[in-house]
């Protein structure tokens, strides 16, 4: 198996996925689910062909919240967060559940990757890796969803749907580029023992 590889497989032993929460661990998934709300709502609208997508700051939070709190208290923490600013605009609210299901995989996988084999996201090699491969994730899923909905839910012909996943591609692209430097920066500057309570050290 090549290197490159065998860098990304995981096992039970890389990370901590018991099920109990300590109250620390609730205290910062509420605290980074807040953050992670209030960035989101630091946006530019931009209309598409269907209807708008956004430029905003909420990913960046996503995926510290994977990098400082690890897989499962990240995912949480992101798929919360972001939940509930779609459930809060009348927009967005239908897409609430899948908002939580994409924003919970982002972060998951960006804590998964950051935190395997004990690095507890240490590495800033490891935790750009990560964060590209996690906003590349609710990428994916973001505009497949996008191109479903579009063709068999509102029934438009294919080119409006290119229009809509078109722009929806471009601004998301941006926010990905965005929450990758932002996410990595930030946890860089991070006080470090800010980073231990975070990490339960």
């Amino acid at each position: 198996m090549p290197c490159f590889a065998r860098h990304f497989l995981v096992s039970r032993k890389d990370f901590n996925m018991k099920t109990k929460f300590s109250l620390r661990q609730i205290i910062f998934i509420g605290l980074f689910a807040a953050l992670v709300f209030v960035f989101s709502r630091i946006s530019i609208d931009i209309a598409t062909p269907i209807d708008s997508t956004r430029i905003h700051f909420g990913n960046i939070m996503c995926l510290l919240s994977g990098l400082l709190l690890g897989p499962l208290s990240g995912g949480l923490a992101a798929g919360i967060g972001s939940m509930f600013f779609d459930l809060f605009d009348p927009k967005y609210i239908s897409s609430a559940p899948f908002t939580f299901v994409f924003k919970f995989a982002m972060a998951f996988l960006c804590g998964l990757i950051a935190w395997r084999k004990g690095r507890n996201s240490a590495s800033l090699k490891f935790n750009l890796i990560a964060c590209i491969i996690g906003a590349a994730t609710y990428l994916v899923l973001y505009l497949g969803k996008t191109a479903v909905f579009d063709l068999f839910i509102q029934q438009v012909e294919w080119q409006a749907m290119l229009g809509d996943v078109g722009t929806k591609a471009l601004t998301s692209g941006a926010n990905a580029l965005i929450a990758v430097i932002g996410a990595v920066a930030i946890d860089k500057l991070l006080n470090p023992q800010i980073k231990k309570m975070a990490r339960g050290k």
